[in-house]
């Protein structure tokens, strides 16, 4: 069609956690602007920490999201530790492991298959897709279960988990708990192989983005609670050096900060970048699953993070089954920590990406500041220059096609505030 200057307007996304809009806007032809505006109104929970207890924190920022609580606490948990000199190991270690393992699972099973996979078979919603795809999606329902139990079996309760404190855990789950998920679990890993190949048969638009990614890596494995922050234009910093090398700002169409390397500008974080920073730290037998799924060893193709999402789910699968096998009840379940009057920096691998905190504990045990960064902040930037370029592409599309695009294009960075469906109202202004 003849492109003339128009105006693409999403007023609300639907169903989603938070609140934003899409605006894209031509001119004579030319892409002339392009906005993902964030209105979700402050929540505050950096200010409500202020003048809590220390080891309040990972309850209280566990709250901050329901499909990734254990984000939160983990983070929270390194990084009044890390104030306090101290590095857990042995069991403890691989609890908190495994916990996240629960969260990879069904945050990244929801993901694929409810809210991510009806794009690419042209479906309206997940709904559809059960009746076109009832196997499929009864898979998937039955995955993100497995990954729900494993949260709830470690951590108390599959949402917002109470069993997690600083030093370790309230109560450590007996071997024979964590045995009897083995078959479930079994299960699982089959049936996240069979999504990997599922999900390398959808049709992928074309596009390949010069990110710079930024992940945690392991020298040992890959990542998830621990490592160095590094990136494939060459930054290699401890966690605690953050502050040096990154900076927040704001922008006038988003309440969400954006957040930008300062040498550099706009990074990704999420599957992509993990996998990319880390395909070698992952089994041989997964590298070689990725290679049948038509992956190389770094994917810039955002729109193929849903196959790379897959990948991460065989692992999560596999990690929990290895940790399981070799688990040994912690007697105690926790170590006593003492705060000091300091700061603590953490980073641990939310499914969507590196998730920063550090705190300031006093000698009393209070906290004195917060600063918590998301994910999705982090990607804000970038996901707009996603949009950008998709727009760019897709300037000739009829308006409902352009804006199917330019959703799904969100979606592949799975957002907080629009843990994907649908956008509500639209409205084109031609002149």
């Amino acid at each position: 069609m003849a492109v003339e200057s128009r105006t693409i307007k999403v007023d609300m996304l639907a169903r989603v956690e938070g609140e934003g809009a899409l605006y894209v806007r031509f001119r004579d032809g030319a892409l002339e602007d392009v906005r993902l505006t964030i209105f979700e109104p402050p929540r505050f929970f950096e200010a409500m920490l202020r003048s809590r207890a220390f080891g309040e924190a990972p309850d209280i920022t566990a709250r901050i999201c329901g499909i990734c609580p254990v984000a939160y606490q983990m983070s929270a948990v390194h990084a009044m530790e890390h104030a306090a000199g101290m590095q857990l190991g042995g069991s403890i270690r691989d609890l908190r492991r495994l916990l996240y393992c629960g969260e990879w699972i069904e945050s990244h099973v929801l993901h694929m298959y409810m809210l991510h996979a009806p794009d690419f078979l042209g479906l309206p919603d997940a709904v559809q897709l059960a009746r076109t795809h009832g196997d499929l999606v009864r898979q998937g329902l039955r995955m993100k279960k497995a990954g729900n139990t494993l949260i709830e079996r470690i951590g108390g309760r599959a949402i917002h988990p109470v069993n997690v404190r600083v030093g370790g855990f309230w109560r450590a789950p007996r071997k024979d708990d964590l045995q009897a998920l083995v078959p479930e679990l079994q299960w699982g890993r089959d049936a996240a192989l069979r999504t990997v190949q599922f999900m390398a048969t959808l049709p992928m638009p074309e596009l390949e983005q010069d990110y710079e990614f930024v992940s945690l890596r392991h020298p040992g494995e890959y990542p998830l609670n621990e490592g160095r922050i590094v990136s494939s234009a060459g930054l290699d910093i401890a966690v605690e050096d953050w502050p040096q090398h990154f900076e927040e700002f704001q922008v006038r169409h988003s309440s969400a900060l954006h957040a930008r390397i300062k040498a550099r500008g706009s990074y990704l974080t999420g599957p992509l970048a993990r996998y990319s920073l880390n395909f070698d730290r992952l089994p041989a037998e997964i590298q070689q699953v990725a290679r049948d799924a038509g992956l190389g060893t770094t994917c810039r193709n955002p729109f193929k993070s849903i196959v790379v999402r897959a990948v991460e789910t065989l692992y999560a699968f596999d990690e929990a089954l290895r940790i399981i096998a070799t688990y040994e009840e912690p007697s105690p379940s926790f170590a006593p920590v003492e705060p000091r009057n300091v700061t603590g920096h953490a980073a641990t691998e939310a499914p969507r990406g590196l998730l920063y905190q550090s705190y300031t504990v006093g000698g009393d045990g209070l906290i004195a500041d917060a600063h918590i960064v998301p994910p999705t902040s982090q990607n804000q930037a970038t996901i707009e220059r996603d949009l950008w370029s998709v727009a760019q592409e897709g300037q000739a599309m009829a308006d409902a096609d352009l804006q199917a695009r330019c959703e799904m294009s969100i979606r592949n960075h799975d957002p907080c505030i629009s843990c994907a469906t649908h956008f509500l109202d639209l409205t084109v202004e031609r002149t």
